[in-house]
This record gives structure tokens, sequence and C-alpha cells, in this order.
């Protein structure tokens, strides 16, 4: 998003992501830029000024894999604080994470996604993943996520 200082902020930033579920696959997207360049997670990004957290769900997950999706309940709340050497705040983020439904487009990775496919429970093992994503990924895939379940910078 334009305009915003997502580095040194003065105030924490509001971002969602989607849990995209098909059958027995999640879907996951590869960062293409910082924080996180290069590690695999779910697909999100930033609330925009005087956009609803479930729009801003349906076109980050549509910006960054290329499909449209119908935005569910909300299973997780969050936050990552990331620190810079000397202790000072770098990066702060509120997460919600929705559950989401493909309702149409192309898989493909845009904007800030390097890469985007589905992954099954058997590759999920072997995809490197943090603690809270790994945790939501799961349960979403067990079918046991009850809305909402809060957890803190990567508890």
């Amino acid at each position: 998003m334009p305009g915003i200082e997502r580095r040194y902020p003065p105030a924490p930033l509001v971002g969602v992501a989607g849990v995209v579920m098909e059958g027995k696959r999640i879907l996951l997207i590869r960062r293409g830029k910082s924080p996180g360049k290069g590690q695999w997670n779910l697909p999100g990004g930033l609330v925009e000024v005087g956009e609803s957290l479930k729009e801003a769900v349906a076109r980050e997950v549509e910006e960054e894999t290329g499909l449209k999706v119908s935005v569910g309940d909300l299973v997780a709340v969050g936050d990552r604080i990331i620190r810079d050497a000397e202790g000072r705040v770098a990066y702060h983020y509120v997460l919600l994470d929705y559950l989401c439904r493909v309702e149409g487009g192309t898989l493909a990775p845009g904007t800030d996604a390097s890469d985007a496919r589905w992954v099954t429970a058997d590759q999920l093992r072997k995809v490197p993943l943090s603690k809270p994503v790994r945790r939501i990924i799961e349960k979403a895939m067990a079918g046991v996520i009850e809305p909402v379940e809060t957890m803190r910078n990567g508890e």
C-alpha cells in the first residue's frame, strides 16, 4: 500500500489473511517482499483505508494468487512484532485470519507473492512455516477451527 510506512511504523498496522481451503488442500504463497521475503505463508496483506476486513481479504487473496474467494468466519487473531538489533520495533502488525472458499480465477502468483500453490497435509509437513500459521492450517485441515483463536507474536 503506497504511503504507509511499514518499517518503523508510528502505530501497528492491520493485516488480514485468507485460510483458503479446497478439499484437503490449503493455499500457500511464498512472500516476495520483506518482511518475510522467501517464507511460505497464507495469502494476505494490509487493510486499505475505507475497506472492510472481508473486502481486504478477498482483494489480497486475488492480488497474490489470482483466485476470487468468498470470505467466511474470522478464525484467528494475533500480532507480529519484529524488533531490530537495537530492540526498536521495526515492524508491528495486528493480524486477522479468515476462512475462505474459492469462487473462481486461475492460480498464479502476483504482487507480493513469488509463488502460490496448493499444499496437501503430507506436503505441509515439509514446508517451513511459523508456529502460529502452522497451527491455524493444521486446525483448518482437520476441520477443528473454532472462531476466534487468539495468538501472540509467534506463540
